[in-house]
């Protein structure tokens, strides 16, 4: 799975699963450029990466914003969305639905804005992958609003492929990452999710390299597009508890 002499950017990659794309995609030969608003955690994230790595600072949610960074970054071959709003997990009895609708936006509706932008500095037939979330398809108590969220980007996936091809367009779907987004969620709702992580399949959380080595992969195969690929250790197949 090599990218020897192609340019990806990551954007959302100063921690977790992005940082952990960015980082795999290095090792595989690419240019990376790694995008994020914080200006700190951009600093931290290229300390891990080679020095002719990039970083951009940038807020995904901030239209004209992501246009000056799409017109000033030149060609890409392929373009990772893993952006992170937090938030949205809880009973739906209770959910604040008008955070809900800020945490969409700093999600959904910001990967359409960001690939909209990106598009005219995309290969014709390069890639975009999508980093949703497993519990989209899943049903678990708690969810809703993260399945609202995420579901909305699966669900376009398959007519963006087949609208931008030869621009391939996959999603990846992790199940429970240890990752920093779950520093967001209410204490229950976060013992919950990694209680059920332990009673799949695998019998574990994942790891942020796991998903990025799916990630790599999508990006590495010219042949697969419009794919929804879960990434969650078999949490699907598992029955809720609560």
């Amino acid at each position: 799975m090599r990218l020897d002499g192609q340019r990806i950017l990551v954007l959302g990659g100063t921690s977790g699963i992005g940082l952990a794309t960015a980082q795999a995609a290095a090792s595989a030969g690419a240019a990376v450029v790694i995008a994020g608003r914080d200006p700190l955690k951009l600093a931290r994230a290229l300390e891990t990466l080679p020095e002719h790595a990039e970083g951009r600072l940038v807020d995904a949610t901030d239209r004209a914003a992501l246009d000056r960074l799409a017109a000033a970054i030149g060609r890409l071959d392929h373009l990772v969305l893993s952006l992170a709003a937090g938030g949205g997990a809880g009973a739906f009895r209770d959910l604040d639905l008008a955070a809900l609708r800020r945490v969409v936006e700093g999600k959904a509706w910001a990967f359409l804005e960001a690939l909209q932008a990106f598009l005219p500095a995309l290969r014709a037939d390069g890639s975009v992958t999508f980093v949703t979330a497993a519990t989209a398809r899943a049903a678990f108590p708690g969810t809703v609003g993260i399945a609202f969220n995420n579901g909305a980007l699966n669900a376009v996936v398959p007519p963006l492929s087949v609208e931008l091809a030869p621009l391939r367009v996959n999603a990846v779907c992790p199940g429970v990452i240890e990752t920093p987004i779950f520093e967001h969620w209410p204490e229950a709702e976060r013992a919950r999710f990694f209680a059920r992580a332990r009673a799949a399949p695998l019998g574990r959380p994942g790891r942020p390299e796991e998903v990025a080595a799916a990630v790599l992969a999508l990006l590495s195969n010219p042949y697969v597009t419009g794919v929804l690929l879960e990434v969650d250790g078999g949490l699907r197949f598992t029955a809720p508890r609560d």
